[in-house]
């Protein structure tokens, strides 16, 4: 079976990047994450999941992630088998 990888661009609410950062880290232990800078103070976080080629991984990442407290969107930025 092969792997995936996902990058997913999340917009925090303004103000809590470190806070969501955190609760992502916490509760969905991402391969990589980092805060960009997009524009006039404004941060997205990118967070790089990689796991076995199953169908309905990404879709359910993707919905704990846009309930997590927050979190403003959620988008997948990239995505590719490796």
């Amino acid at each position: 079976m092969s792997k995936v990888a996902i990058v997913f661009k999340i917009y925090p609410v303004a103000g809590r990047v470190d806070e969501v950062m955190s609760r992502i880290k916490d509760a969905l232990k991402p391969a990589a994450m980092q805060a960009d800078d997009v524009a006039f103070g404004i941060k997205v976080i990118k967070a790089r999941f990689v796991f076995d080629d199953s169908e309905g991984t990404a879709s359910s990442i993707e919905e704990q992630m846009k309930k997590i407290d927050g979190v403003s969107e959620v988008e997948v930025e990239e995505e590719s088998l490796i």
